[in-house]
């Protein structure tokens, strides 16, 4: 199996355009955030998270709670009090408290949290300024304002597994235009049962993006095990892939807010169609073994 993970990518899906936004700085005290009623919020953190809620919270009619690319989706259904939200760091460990309220007319400007011991003095300006705030790995605009749309210097996997990314999961307002990148046919079932044949998932395509022969299917992993978890290793792949990126770095049990992501597989001169193992190959491979 030839295979290359993208795993950097995971902090740099949801790059876009620059947007006017509202920054606020992580220094080791709750995060106020009001969230308007029946309004979606957007707080981008650049860091995959995984959100407890207090009990309080923990009703889906009273707020919707999504966590995707390192960017959280917020929306509150009815008013209600200051709340603590725990946010921690999948990957280091690191807790973010939010102090999470919920009322009528409160303002739905995104918010750009960044952590003061890692920020730069440029980016600390942008904000007290409250001009545009561009993320470093963006290149939207060149020197003379135009649209960069296919920078030379980022590969054509990396591109196009970043704007399948955000075509599912990012506001359209966001979604960085890529050239000659056109969305395309799937020609595959609805469960891909050959992908993680050794692990209890259910493997459901989402799309497929095309650009300069490549190709880029997004496909959706349920874990269906109530007890178990799993980190999400490359190496549980079956096909002929050129790279793997998942949106997540493991999957919780079933019924949790983590047991289900995503993983973008690219494939040259051909779909996923051509890459996946036939089902008769891998059901011979399982007597094989038993």
């Amino acid at each position: 199996m030839k295979l290359v993970l993208l795993a950097w990518l995971a902090t740099a899906l949801f790059a876009g355009e620059a947007l006017a936004v509202e920054v606020m700085h992580w220094e080791r005290r709750p995060l106020d955030i009001p969230l308007p009623v029946d309004e979606e919020r957007i707080v981008t953190l650049e860091r995959n998270v995984r959100v407890g809620l207090p009990q309080a919270l923990a009703n889906p009619e009273v707020l919707r709670v999504q966590s995707t690319g390192g960017v959280l989706y917020l929306k509150a259904f009815d008013p209600f009090d200051t709340q603590r939200v725990r946010v921690q760091d999948v990957e280091t460990g690191d807790v973010l408290l939010l102090d999470l309220s919920a009322e009528e007319g409160a303002s739905s400007e995104e918010i750009l949290v960044v952590d003061s011991r890692e920020a730069s003095p440029a980016s600390s300006a942008s904000g007290s300024s409250g001009a545009q705030v561009t993320k470093a790995s963006s290149s939207s605009k060149d020197a003379s304002g135009s649209e960069a749309q296919h920078p030379t210097s980022m590969p054509v996997p990396v591109l196009l597994t970043r704007h399948a990314a955000q075509s599912l999961y990012a506001p359209q307002r966001t979604i960085e235009p890529l050239r000659g990148v056109s969305r395309v046919p799937m020609r595959l079932p609805e469960s891909l049962s050959t992908l993680l044949p050794s692990l209890p998932v259910t493997a459901t395509p989402l799309g497929a993006w095309r650009l300069e022969g490549w190709m880029v299917t997004a496909v959706k992993l349920e874990n269906n095990d109530r007890q178990r978890a799993f980190e999400m290793d490359p190496r549980w792949l079956q096909g002929e892939f050129y790279s793997a990126t998942f949106m997540h770095p493991y999957l919780a049990p079933r019924g949790s807010m983590e047991d289900t992501t995503t993983v973008f597989l690219v494939t040259r001169r051909g779909g996923l169609d051509r890459a996946l193992i036939p089902l008769e190959e891998a059901d011979d491979a399982e007597e094989g073994a038993s």
